[in-house]
């Protein structure tokens, strides 16, 4: 069953698609009856036949150039060696201050000024929340 909104479409497009039906058969029938014109029409325009074709030279064919590699690949500008490691000795640790530590829970961090041990002080957690807990 078609549906009645589809036979105003197909008759809006039958005569296009018929139209383009015999131009392809017109094409290929005159591709069919034309003769091929090559290039050469069998000698000059004037119709002199000397019995051979143009002679076309190709140009010379060289061998592939033959480049050995090079013996050494210099570094790129601008690269420097390495200096060599220099020998030290690790510093020597100096006195170490008597600071005070908050314990705050799972929290230790350092006093900023001197406070009695044992009083109250906070550390910031992750959040930046302040958690409170005891002096050393």
């Amino acid at each position: 069953m078609i549906h009645t909104r589809l036979l105003p479409v197909l008759r809006r497009l039958a005569r296009p698609v018929a139209l383009a039906a015999v131009a392809c058969a017109a094409m290929a029938g005159a591709a069919l009856t034309t003769p091929a014109a090559a290039w050469w029409s069998g000698g000059y325009r004037g119709g002199v036949f000397f019995g051979f074709p143009p002679i076309v030279v190709a140009p010379p064919i060289y061998p592939p150039a033959y480049y050995p590699p090079p013996a050494y690949y210099p570094p790129p500008p601008g690269y420097y060696a390495p200096q060599p490691p220099a020998a030290y000795a690790p510093p020597e640790p100096g006195p170490q201050a008597g600071g005070q530590s908050c314990y705050a829970g799972p929290y230790v961090c350092p006093m900023d000024h001197p406070v009695a041990s044992g009083s109250g002080c906070y550390c910031l957690g992750n959040n930046r929340t302040q958690v409170w807990g005891r002096a050393s």
